[in-house]
């Protein structure tokens, strides 16, 4: 019954504490963006942090897009995001 909770907490608090030490606060901000986009995607919670981490990592510092405007014209590193996350079709 308290196991969803249990776990939605548990990835909660890893992602901000692992992440708010990793990147500047305005990748923090990218990559929940980017997490909030993809929440209806189908895929849990750590595949899509996986691969929204890896597509902030690819993009640049003084990128102005959203990971999710910047995936459109990279489907490349997408793709390479997606595989490296574990994403399922």
């Amino acid at each position: 019954m308290y196991r969803p909770l249990i776990k939605t907490f548990a990835v909660s608090l890893i992602i901000s504490s692992s992440y708010s030490f990793a990147g500047s606060e305005d990748d923090n901000d990218w990559v929940r963006q980017c997490m909030k986009d993809n929440k209806h995607e189908g895929q849990v919670v750590e595949t899509v942090m996986v691969y929204c981490h890896c597509m902030n990592e690819n993009m640049s510092e003084s990128e102005e897009q959203s990971i999710t405007e910047w995936e459109q014209s990279h489907p490349t590193i997408a793709e390479m995001c997606a595989k490296k996350a574990g994403w399922e079709l």
